[in-house]
């Protein structure tokens, strides 16, 4: 049984522990937090009695296989070498960090300790879009050669997580990196990105639209588009809907969790409607039994000797592209990723 210890006490790490509750092999037995009271509300509603303010403290006192970060991306390269120097594994939320250089000396440390990094970029995770990557990997469509991952709401993403107005990076830092994550899995890697943004929302600080244009390693092309002002019903978030063109057929995954194969001049129809966990809840429901796929994912990896699908390393791509998309934004022009 893997032992592990949670970083970060905040508004995402119940999703975490009751997610880690479910999956076998793993235990978490450990929890740190600089602030109290959140220590004590996580730590007496999962019973766990170890509880610290200080990581190192707790890397020191306690014997475990991995740490579980769930902090901003300020504290990411102290904390991962950090636990990395204490010779355990490490699963760490995303955005991985706010820099690709703090991201590749993340992961330098990451090879030289030979030690396991994963990211927790969970939307490639949830199960709907899961099965559209597993559909298009398999040749379902053949070959593809376009791909549009759009994310459009109007859903208060601030009530819960305020510091996100606050900041001059908004839509394609917090959530753009997901679907541009979900593109590369499905259609691999980028060399050129052009993107567009805009901030409609005057109490914000950042940009709440973007439409990021990507041209990829194999010759084909992908848009991401996004926005956070798009007032529409029904409400689809926290839904990514997806088109992917392959040369045997089409593939959408549309609103309402409904997958459609367009293949021969028929098509099939699939409810792929993630499932509500008895500790989930609509219309957080996807995400939230994501981080339990993902979770599973480490853990498994752990035990295979492998890397994880979403490593440091692979994580390093997507990074790239959320920056490559700030800086055609910001000088309006396309950037070739192997600039950054």
């Amino acid at each position: 049984m893997l032992r592990g210890g949670i970083i970060g006490a905040g508004f995402f790490s119940g999703n975490h522990l009751n997610a880690w509750a479910m999956v076998e092999g793993a235990e978490i037995v450990a929890l740190c937090d600089t602030d109290p009271k959140r220590l004590s509300k996580m730590g007496d509603a999962f019973g766990i009695e170890a509880r610290y303010s200080d990581a190192a403290e707790m890397l020191d006192s306690e014997n475990l296989d991995f740490v579980d970060i769930i902090t901003t991306a300020p504290t990411h390269r102290p904390l991962v070498e950090l636990a990395i120097s204490k010779d355990v594994h490490v699963i760490c939320q995303k955005p991985f960090a706010e820099t690709l250089e703090d991201a590749r000396a993340m992961v330098r440390a990451v090879e030289m300790a030979g030690k396991t990094l994963m990211v927790h970029e969970n939307f490639r995770w949830q199960s709907p879009v899961r099965t559209v990557i597993d559909a298009v990997r398999s040749g379902t469509i053949g070959t593809p050669f376009f791909c549009r991952a759009a994310f459009r709401s109007g859903y208060d993403v601030f009530s819960g997580q305020p510091y996100l107005a606050e900041g001059k990076r908004f839509i394609i830092e917090d959530l753009g990196i997901h679907v541009l994550d979900i593109v590369r899995a499905l259609m691999g890697d980028v060399t050129r990105v052009a993107a567009h943004t805009n901030r409609i929302n005057p109490e914000i600080n950042g940009e709440d639209v973007a439409t990021i244009l990507l041209s990829h390693e194999s010759g084909v092309a992908s848009v991401v588009d996004c926005s956070y002002a798009t007032r529409r019903v029904p409400e689809t978030f926290p839904e990514t809907l997806l088109e992917i063109d392959g040369d045997a057929g089409s593939l959408y995954l549309k609103s309402g969790y409904r997958m459609e194969v367009h293949v021969d001049g028929k098509v099939e129809t699939r409810d792929v409607s993630p499932p509500v966990l008895s500790w989930a809840e609509r219309p957080w429901h996807n995400i939230q039994e994501s981080v339990a796929i993902i979770q599973k994912h480490f853990v498994e990896s752990l035990a295979k000797g492998v890397a994880p699908e979403t490593s440091g390393k692979d994580n390093l791509q997507t990074l790239t592209l959320v920056e490559a998309a700030y800086r055609s934004a910001a000088e309006k022009r396309t950037i070739e990723t192997s600039e950054l």
